[in-house]
């Protein structure tokens, strides 16, 4: 990773955000997403029980550290050499998911609107969804909450103007030029295009989420049978 597109800052007393590009004028990109993912990596393997948590964005990566184990010029002294360290970054590195998803006009009431829209019918917008490989951007909002883009942009669609009070949990969804799965109920504005049966985010297992940064996911659209069969629930809106 080269030391002049890496920034290393102070978010607080026990953590660094490094920015990956200018931090004025950061770029979202494959490549950006996979260095990042490696620096996980990297972080994870140099910082052992010294680290906290990882918190990865689109073009950042928060660095929190146990200061009982290192101080701040430890772990900055260990960022600027893993930074500093070259490493083969591949864009199509991460894991593969798939990721099933019940394409509905009932259960994602936005489906319609997005075609009506892009001038094409249900199932071409149900066919590009699917056969576009997304990559993790970040994950936030809640947890479990994966950032995947980027959306072709024929599917490309503004927030709602009135958020709903409640989107249920495995709710497949559309915002610009992102798309993601809602990972339990909560209030949100995506377009809503159907439901996923695979839990986003559980607490109770290891790893907590099927995805993480740097992974890319690719749809798989099933059934209403196929969907009910793994798990999902019906959620009327």
């Amino acid at each position: 990773m080269s030391t002049n597109r890496t920034h290393i800052a102070i978010a607080s007393e026990n953590s660094y955000i490094i920015y990956f590009g200018d931090p004025d004028s950061l770029q979202i990109s494959p490549e950006v997403s996979a260095a990042i993912a490696s620096a996980c990596a990297q972080v994870k393997q140099h910082f052992g029980t010294k680290l906290i948590d990882l918190v990865a964005s689109y073009a950042s990566l928060l660095v929190i550290y146990d200061t009982h184990q290192c101080d701040h010029l430890w772990a900055k002294t260990a960022l600027r050499l893993i930074l500093d360290t070259p490493q083969q970054v591949s864009q199509n590195g991460g894991q593969l998911v798939e990721i099933p998803v019940f394409y509905s006009t009932k259960y994602g009431p936005e489906l319609n609107l997005l075609a009506q829209n892009a001038g094409l019918s249900v199932e071409q917008i149900i066919d590009i969804h699917s056969a576009t490989e997304y990559r993790v951007y970040a994950i936030g909002f809640a947890p479990g909450f994966a950032y995947l883009g980027e959306v072709d942009e024929r599917l490309a669609a503004p927030r709602l103007a009135t958020p709903r009070l409640k989107v249920p949990a495995g709710a497949v969804a559309i915002a610009d030029r992102q798309t993601a799965v809602y990972p339990a109920s909560s209030p949100g504005g995506w377009n809503l295009i159907g439901l996923c049966p695979t839990p986003m985010f559980n607490a109770q297992t290891q790893p907590h989420m099927p995805v993480t940064v740097g992974d890319r996911v690719r749809f798989v659209p099933i059934d209403e049978q196929q969907y009910l069969t793994m798990g999902g629930l019906l959620h009327e809106l």
